[in-house]
């Protein structure tokens, strides 16, 4: 008995057909007799098929995820290929915040490891705040950046560990060999589904925008640092002098970070499981596919490469009703509206000195607001204020009265409020943030309130401003129109690409070997060195010609002359 694994093609149909999500047409305009008729004859032919051939819908996918905020994003796209008929297998570390134990949808490998951060981001946070209020000195801000990256150093080599105790479980090693799996999917901000990938030689896509070293366009497409500013400079796209020189400097700083904070472990876990001289970033480097979580509605204009695929706000839907309790809340606000806030995930609350402040700007907004809050409860808090430790932002955000979102600019809410057209009050915190936020308010979409400026003032200046000025709303509802008038969803694109590689082995045809390139080589520095040195040859050699021509002269000038 043969054993054919077929996965789904996408077509487009003509007249008289619709697209079906099983992958096949379904006639609209035929009659019932012809309808019938072809029913039989397909039944029977699939009934004789049936009896050679075991079929399958789907195909076997190995998850290696991220935590946190990654983890809700790759949960939607795994959600997605379970839809589609495919299998899937997740590796979970036992010290997981959000990933599941158990799942209906995915089969759960859990590994042990140690990787903990209890309290780390309120104190880096509040350590932050103090710098940016001028509490403290440069060195103590020098200080924190090495605290930093002092704990992705730590989460790196931890991930090392993990791999290393997977890859000395020769039992679960076989296990995973067994399972003949299609693709490894992982999102590469740590690295640990790259070096699995590879270590069992699979195809390798990626959900991703983070490598561990920086923003992934810049270990893949080419990045000129004059127009395509560095997470973390704060810059646009239209940079001046000095600019370009703090965005080189800021590209440096990633250079750092890769070769000697996150690289040096990975170095090791090679020496000891790997046969050949290893990088991470060159197996980074060698994914078939990468699924990009955005898109250039969001992002500036940039180069890209053909085996990028971007699927910028795949998390996003329509809304659906809110709980009762809820809709309740935001239709007693009448024609004011709501404001909706959220400073995401890895943050328990901001100070409480700072919580008191915006909490005071809130009381005085004619709007209801429904505040996603961790910390302790202000003591300024209005009637106006509904306090929630968690909200379905998505149809919060979808919902016809809300007026404006203030987020701390993580690229998942970013992304909601464009969706829905939403005007954006941004406080980024740390990370890529203030990034995130400055494309919305280069966009006209919204506005950014640094924290070292915050008070009950400019935090109640700035939200009348998003709400009273219509400017705000009409741009971001035009950024949706764009984001919206596409071919296919974003989540739709990213499972044709997934089962692409399942179905061709790979897309090795759209991926260029110019990783493999010698920096040198790549910048065409010896072409360069070559062409200018055989220029310099041919002008030394004109000039002693002359030279040689003028003193054969001269010479017999004074001899014609004695």
């Amino acid at each position: 008995m043969e054993h054919s694994c077929q996965l789904p093609t996408y077509e487009v149909g003509g007249a008289g057909a619709r697209y079906n999500k099983t992958d096949h047409y379904a006639p609209e305009i035929m009659g019932s007799s012809t309808l019938q008729s072809v029913g039989n004859v397909a039944l029977k032919a699939a009934f004789l098929l049936s009896m050679f051939v075991e079929s399958c819908n789907g195909g076997n996918i190995l998850v290696f995820p991220v935590d946190g905020s990654h983890w809700i994003n790759m949960k939607i796209l795994m959600e997605d290929l379970h839809a589609r008929g495919h299998s899937m297998t997740l590796i979970r570390p036992s010290t997981s915040w959000y990933i599941p134990e158990t799942s209906p949808l995915f089969t759960i490998i859990n590994v042990p490891d140690e990787i903990k951060f209890d309290d780390f981001f309120d104190v880096y946070l509040k350590k932050q705040i103090e710098f940016l209020k001028g509490k403290a000195s440069v060195l103590k801000f020098l200080s924190i950046q090495l605290e930093f990256f002092d704990m992705l150093s730590y989460y790196h080599r931890l991930t090392c560990a993990l791999l290393s105790r997977m890859f000395d479980d020769r039992e679960l090693i076989q296990r995973l060999q067994n399972e003949k799996f299609d693709l490894v999917l992982t999102d590469p901000a740590i690295s640990g589904g790259v070096m699995l990938a590879h270590y069992l030689k699979l195809p390798l896509v990626l959900n991703a925008r983070w490598i561990c070293s920086g923003e992934g366009h810049f270990a893949i497409a080419p990045s000129p640092l004059s127009y395509i500013p560095v997470t973390g400079s704060g810059y646009s796209d239209n940079m001046t002098f000095f600019q370009r020189v703090k965005n080189v400097f800021f590209y440096s700083t990633m250079l750092f970070q890769n070769y000697f904070v996150v690289g040096p472990h990975y170095k090791d876990l090679c020496k000891k499981h790997f046969d050949e001289n290893c990088n991470v970033l060159t197996y980074t480097q060698e994914a078939d596919i990468w699924l990009m979580r955005l898109d250039f509605v969001f992002d500036f204009p940039r180069p890209t490469m053909p085996n990028v695929v971007y699927m910028g706000g795949f998390q996003c839907k329509p809304s659906k009703p809110l709980p009762d309790d809820l809709e309740a809340f935001v239709q007693s606000a009448g024609e004011h509206g709501f404001v909706i806030m959220s400073m995401g995930t890895l943050v328990k609350g901001l100070p409480s000195e700072i919580a008191d402040e915006i909490a005071a700007a809130f009381a005085k907004l004619p709007q209801k607001v429904i505040w996603r809050h961790l910390g302790e409860r202000p003591s300024t808090l209005g009637n106006n204020t509904m306090l929630v430790q968690w909200m379905p932002q998505n149809d919060l955000l979808g919902h016809p009265q809300i007026k404006a979102f203030v987020a701390h600019g993580g690229t998942n809410g970013v992304q909601e409020a464009i969706y829905h057209g939403v005007p954006v009050l941004g406080i980024p915190l740390f990370f890529d943030q203030f990034d995130n936020l400055l494309r919305v308010r280069e966009r006209g979409g919204g506005l950014i309130l640094d924290l070292s400026e915050l008070n009950q003032h400019t935090f109640h200046t700035s939200l009348q401003e998003i709400t009273q000025n219509p400017s705000y709303r009409e741009n971001m509802q035009r950024l949706s129109r764009l984001h919206r008038d596409q071919p296919m969803s974003p989540l739709d694109q990213a499972g044709f690409w997934i089962e692409f590689v399942m179905r061709n082995k790979g897309a090795a045809h759209l991926r260029t070997d110019s990783y493999k390139m010698p920096w040198y080589t790549y910048h065409s520095l010896d072409v360069i060195l070559t062409l200018l040195s055989l220029v310099g040859l041919l002008l030394l050699t004109t000039v002693a010609a002359i030279r040689y021509t003028c003193c054969r002269m001269c010479c017999r000038k004074k001899v014609k002359h004695e």
